[in-house]
């Protein structure tokens, strides 16, 4: 590796503010645009959304695996007296989660091109809503990532309250319930972000900043990082929907419109892990190893669980609420097993999953739109009259099976095979989840999509114009990254061996740190 390349990598750049602002700037034109004016509103919404996905594509393919580490990076003092830095930048583990995010946002703009109710406002707080998730991932000081994270909650409240379902449960209830559940697992958080903090700023110099937490580990006695992990343990665990901290999510899913059930399954719950591979695995090696068992144990809880009530579901975004939940277990159980196989698969699932969720949660919103409802047992038979959103609706449901050719085939083997090494037993259990998962996907594909023809449904039109592009570029990534797998796989091993992580794992490995039972 040359000095020059080294240089180059960790040159100032200033192309992820700008695909920070990119978002906001958007969000300030439409504020000053007439409320009459919706599709000019959805215009700019998307040109925003575009910019920042451009962005992400170019650092995506530009960012030098062989260097690794984080790239892109623009570092500024902010509040000196505290030792707060505005700081982002991109490694292989953030990287692929900024670019879901984009997708995600991008394709959810015009998943809510039908949007006919207060649409000046609904794409402000969508693009204010992308923004504060995307800044979640680029963030390399931990009061900003904090500051990032805080500022999600506000937009999702307001939005499905406002623009939210009012199926089965009240949208208010929804919003509400997934409210609470973020702020108390933030205010968690919060203390042992504190506490880290504190005991870091033990040298005289305070920082915030991720890298150089993590070199200060002498500092952290055992006794400290087995509480400050188990603090963050809830608070990122409940974002994530661990078992049993996950009833928070169905409902909101349920309650949300269609551009927020995005959002919130395809890189909301992404935080979560994230939070905990970034601070609490690098940072707090010996807390997480002492609270891996019980993780294993929760996770794999949750898949089973979540698979086995998504069976008896029959509003189909509880189907898929369900199911996010089951799938964000198999994470967990990768983050418990603490090698670096298991973490390229966990990263590799959060990815993945957040693609797949997406595009199924795209196709029940444009079901829902067109045909007023979610309930099972009214659909069937819809690929005769919706062929293209039946499409989707299938290649969505195949990589939730983990077809393979899917990305989520990939990240799902990986899992088992990092996993299985250390936790037999919970990894099994959790290979048998995917029956549950393969019995519950068919069920919806052949009840909503096939059988006779019901000439109910025969004024439903197929997906056309912008109603395509959430189809497009999903189906797209799912297939790519699955024949290509080195496309996501090789960034994020790079990302955990230049981070230090694979490091830090493998001296924990040899450590003798009891666990938690």
């Amino acid at each position: 590796m040359s000095v020059t390349a080294v240089q180059a990598a960790q040159a100032m750049s200033p192309l992820l503010p700008i695909a920070l602002l990119a978002p906001v700037v958007a969000a300030l034109i439409i504020v000053f645009l007439p409320k009459e004016e919706s599709k000019t509103i959805k215009i700019v919404a998307a040109l925003g959304t575009f910019v920042s996905l451009a962005i992400s594509l170019y650092v995506f393919f530009a960012y030098n695996r062989t260097v690794g580490g984080p790239q892109f990076n623009l570092t500024l003092p902010w509040i000196k007296d505290i030792g707060v830095t505005l700081a982002f930048g991109v490694d292989g583990i953030s990287l692929p989660l900024l670019l879901l995010t984009n997708l995600i946002g991008f394709s959810a703009v015009y998943s809510s091109w039908n949007i006919d109710k207060r649409v000046k406002e609904f794409f402000v707080l969508l693009l204010i809503l992308i923004t504060g998730v995307m800044g979640t991932f680029i963030a390399r000081d931990l009061f900003i990532f904090f500051l990032f994270y805080e500022i999600v909650v506000i937009p999702i409240y307001i939005m499905v309250i406002i623009w939210g379902s009012t199926k089965r449960v009240a949208k208010e209830y929804a919003g509400m319930k997934l409210t609470i559940y973020l702020l108390m697992g933030s205010a968690f958080l919060l203390v042992a972000l504190v506490m880290l903090y504190l005991k870091a700023g033990g040298q005289g110099n305070p920082t915030f900043m991720f890298d150089e937490l993590a070199r200060r580990q002498n500092l952290y006695d055992p006794n400290f990082q087995k509480l400050a992990f188990g603090l963050m343990l809830f608070g990122f665990g409940s974002l994530i929907s661990m078992f049993p901290f996950h009833s928070w999510s169905p409902d909101g899913y349920a309650g949300a419109p269609t551009a927020v059930s995005m959002i919130h399954a395809g890189v909301l719950k992404k935080i979560g892990g994230y939070g905990l591979i970034r601070l609490g695995v690098m940072v707090l090696p010996i807390g997480a190893k002492f609270w891996a068992p019980l993780i294993a144990v929760l996770a794999v809880s949750g898949v089973l669980y979540a698979a086995f009530i998504a069976l008896a579901q029959k509003d189909l975004k509880y189907v898929i609420g369900y199911s996010s939940v089951s799938h964000m277990g198999y994470v967990m159980i990768a983050i418990a097993a603490l090698n670096p196989t298991s973490l390229d698969g966990a990263i590799a699932m959060m990815f993945a999953h957040g693609v797949m969720s997406a595009l199924f949660f795209s196709m029940i919103g444009f079901i829902y739109e067109k045909s007023h409802t979610r309930n099972i047992a009214d659909l069937g038979g819809l690929a005769h009259q919706m062929p293209r959103l039946a499409v989707g609706f299938l290649l969505a449901g195949m990589a939730s099976l983990g077809l393979p050719g899917t990305v989520n085939f990939v990240s799902e083997f990986t899992i088992f095979m990092g996993t299985i090494k250390v936790f037999p037993v919970p990894a099994i259990l959790g290979i048998a989840g995917v029956i549950f998962t393969a019995v519950y996907t068919l069920r919806v594909i052949a009840n909503v999509l096939f059988g006779p023809r019901r000439p109910e449904w025969d004024h439903l039109k197929d997906l056309r114009g912008p109603e395509l592009v959430p189809l497009v570029i999903f189906v797209f990534v799912i297939f790519a990254t699955g024949i290509i797998p080195n496309l996501v796989f090789g960034l994020i091993n790079s990302g955990v061996t230049s981070s230090g992580l694979a490091k830090v794992l493998e001296t924990l490995g040899q450590a003798k740190i009891g666990g938690l039972f």
